[in-house]
């Protein structure tokens, strides 16, 4: 296996502080903790977030994923001048994420004001084997002379969320002068958070203001290097009864930073034995690409525990509030699900355990069945906030339309479910909560649908593409209902449901439902009035795509009468349902639909590599999949500020296992028709099937399959049925 990739700063720039501090999160599921530098600055946001822990901050908002209090922050002041990088001089400065540890370090020369050189060295990492655990480190050398250093870290309460207090400050205590510890309150949701920590070094302690500080004072002899280490513990109200208790009981048992440090790189080495994926590829950026997205999809997963999902900016950031979308079941849990089942089985619990608010929000709208909110937090209860920001030239705010409208979560979740059970053979969960499931959302479409000239119909809807909002039959949204009742119907039948009302009553929904077809020209229509409208050159738009450029131009009104895709519906519906239209078919909606297309949306590209791929237009794939990779790994444009795009990183590993490396599941049967770039010699991953885990090696002329059990396994390899017991080449 080639050497996981690092991550790295080396330059500089106020501009970039908030992006790399999204990107260097570092984190465990649990906990998720901002690449802020030690000492602070004005341009960069903190951040530490806890999954689950969430607050609003009045009745009539929705939940944040609350910003608590900070423990990475260290103030150093040398020779009586407090350090920053701004101050004095900075040369060898580097930044570096161990992907492969979860590390992260900062080296750099500082020259003093006085002309004196120190060497200061950063280092911290979010535990992986004790998920509640911050360790830090932070050492100075005086190269050229004696020095004093002061150094001064502890609890900073003073976090906010973009200016909002979500948290009552309890307690502070110091317990035999060397814990340090804060109690909070969340002030509407009432969690109890307690955040323990203690220095290795030997100082004076001081509360106010919300904070609790240590200060250590040194003398600095000539290149003897002076280092404080820190570590935290994190508790909350959800997983511990007496938080406060837990953080001492666990901080006792701390270990060194470097004991704690290989303690948690084993836990790594398990992880990336499984979930890795190698490209031998021309261009480096592949592999850094593919491990970037596979560290975040582990640390932003709360594996844990059922009762949290993954948030659409994981823990690295406040974007969208930390909210709970369809990202989830459809670009995230695919990562779990092919490499560890019972992760994915935990992130369809959560939606199983708010079944009860589901069905509330569909009886409060008139429907039936269950009606999953398009953004949810820990209380499973609609949390998209009911206007978007003013604008600033009408000074009025735009009702956002998606809790009332953007209703294929409800199908997403479905499919979600049939693809869990399809892969693990979970019998258990698909008799009890996956059907239960699949039996609500499949009520809920039954009273969608409206009865128009013998057809149901489903009116009134907006599909991942929200350029185009309020429109009738979006394709994806009438396929994948349809999906969701036909599915529902296959395993009542298995699970000896068959003879009741609702049977009958799914199989007439499914006899008359409409569901677009491809037209004279070959192409399915978006929805009703899609290809009647007006079109544009989009040209310059997508030369700035992702930024939403178009929106300086035209209202949204406009755009939703013109032929203008945000992320194209039609793509998207072709990549989950590949064996449902020919190639020839499929070719021609990639086509047009990218011609529409502006790629705003962090999911396009990725899922058009795909379809792009299937359809053997390996080089737009591979142009589709790079820029997909750039999105946060490049990002220019302040876009990953707020946090990384979850799904986004999803869909890179999606791009590859089921793009480039021909995964496809079709008819609950696993098929294999790899298409490698010309970029690319070999591509390595594991994908596990039914229980065996599959060691698939791919290149130009060369398919390798390897199990480590006898048991045999039908895979289709290029259109070819074969029954493994052991390898296969071919």
């Amino acid at each position: 296996m080639s050497k996981i990739s690092v991550l790295r700063e080396t330059k500089i720039d106020a501009h970039y502080f908030n992006m790399y501090a999204s990107l260097m999160t570092t984190g465990n599921g649990y906990l998720g903790i901002r690449a802020s530098f030690e000492e602070d600055y004005p341009e960069q946001t903190r951040g530490m977030f806890v999954a689950g822990i969430y607050n609003k901050a009045q009745e009539q908002v929705s939940s944040d994923l609350v910003n608590l209090p900070d423990v990475t922050k260290f103030w150093i002041e040398i020779d009586g001048v407090i350090f920053s990088m701004f101050s004095g001089q900075v040369s060898e400065f580097r930044r570096e994420l161990d992907l492969a540890t979860g590390e992260l370090s900062r080296e750099l020369v500082w020259k003093h004001p006085n002309g004196k050189q120190f060497g200061l060295c950063f280092k911290r990492f979010v535990s992986k084997k004790k998920l509640h655990m911050v360790y830090s480190k932070v050492a100075v050398t005086c190269l050229s002379d004696d020095a004093t250093v002061r150094i001064r870290t502890g609890i900073d309460g003073q976090q906010t969320n973009f200016g909002t207090q979500h948290l009552v400050e309890d307690s502070l205590r110091v317990f035999s002068e060397t814990w340090m510890q804060g109690e909070y309150t969340t002030t509407q949701s009432k969690q109890r958070i307690a955040v323990t920590s203690m220095v290795s070094q030997p100082g004076s302690f001081v509360a106010k203001n919300r904070q609790l500080h240590v200060t250590v004072n040194q003398e600095l002899p000539k290149e003897q290097p002076f280092s404080v280490e820190k570590v935290s513990v994190i508790a909350t109200s959800l997983e511990a009864e007496n938080p406060a208790e837990f953080g001492l009981l666990q901080i006792r048992e701390a270990k060194s930073y470097d004991e704690a440090l290989i303690e948690s790189q084993n836990a790594w080495e398990k992880f990336w034995r499984d979930y890795r994926v190698t490209v031998s590829s021309k261009n480096d950026f592949d592999q850094l690409a593919l491990d970037f997205a596979a560290y975040h999809l582990e640390v932003m997963t709360p594996s844990h525990d059922e009762r949290f999902s993954v948030g659409a900016k994981g823990l690295t950031g406040e974007g969208y509030k930390g909210h709970v979308f369809w990202d989830t079941e459809i670009f995230i849990a695919p990562f779990h699900l092919y490499n560890h089942p019972e992760k994915a089985r935990k992130l369809l619990r959560y939606r199983y355990l708010h079944l009860e608010q589901a069905r509330d929000k569909a009886a409060k709208n008139g429907y039936q069945g269950a009606l999953f909110p398009w953004e949810s937090a820990f209380s499973g209860e609609e949390e998209t906030p009911e206007f978007a920001a003013i604008n600033v030239r009408t000074g009025k705010r735009q009702k956002v339309a998606s809790a009332i409208a953007e209703h294929h979560i409800v199908a997403d979740v479905a499919h979600a479910v049939v693809s869990y059970y399809e892969a693990s053979q979970d019998e258990l969960f698909m008799e009890n909560e996956g059907l239960k499931i699949l039996q609500d959302t499949a009520r809920f479409w039954l009273s969608r649908a409206v009865l128009r000239d013998g057809k149901y119909v489903i009116l009134d809807v907006i599909g991942p593409d929200e350029y185009t909002e309020h429109v009738d039959n979006n394709a994806y949204t009438n396929y994948l209902a349809h999906e969701n009742v036909y599915q529902t119907l296959r395993f009542m039948s298995k699970y000896g449901q068959k003879h009741t009302a609702f049977y009958d009553l799914c199989e007439a929904f499914l006899r008359k439902i409409y569901l677009p077809q491809p037209n004279a020209d070959k192409l399915i229509p978006q929805d009703d009035t899609f290809l009647s409208k007006p079109e544009i050159d989009l040209a310059v738009y997508k030369e700035k795509q992702g930024s939403q450029a178009i929106l300086l131009d035209y209202s949204r009104a406009e755009v939703n009468e013109m032929q203008i895709l945000k992320q194209a519906d039609v793509v998207m519906l072709l990549y989950l349902m590949p064996n449902l239209f020919s190639q020839d078919i499929v070719s021609h909606n990639l086509d047009y639909y990218e011609q529409h297309t502006i790629h705003d949306s962090s999911l396009s590209k990725a899922i058009h590599a795909i379809v792009a791929n299937r359809v053997g237009q390996q080089d737009l794939a591979y142009r589709f999949f790079e820029e997909a990779c750039r999105i946060d790994l490049e990002a220019t444009s302040g876009g990953t500020d707020e946090g990384v795009h979850a799904a986004s990183l999803g869909a890179i590993w999606l791009s590859t296992v089921f793009g480039f490396g021909g995964i496809a599941i079709m008819d609950g049967e696993l098929h294999l028709n790899p298409r490698l770039p010309a970029e690319w010699e070999r591509l390595d991953f594991s994908f596990v099937w039914h229980g065996e885990r599959l060691e698939i090696t791919l290149e130009q002329e060369h398919i390798a399959i390897r199990k480590q059990s006898t048991a045999p396994i039908s895979i289709h390899v290029f259109g070819k049925e074969y029954c493994m017991t052991a390898g296969l080449e071919i």
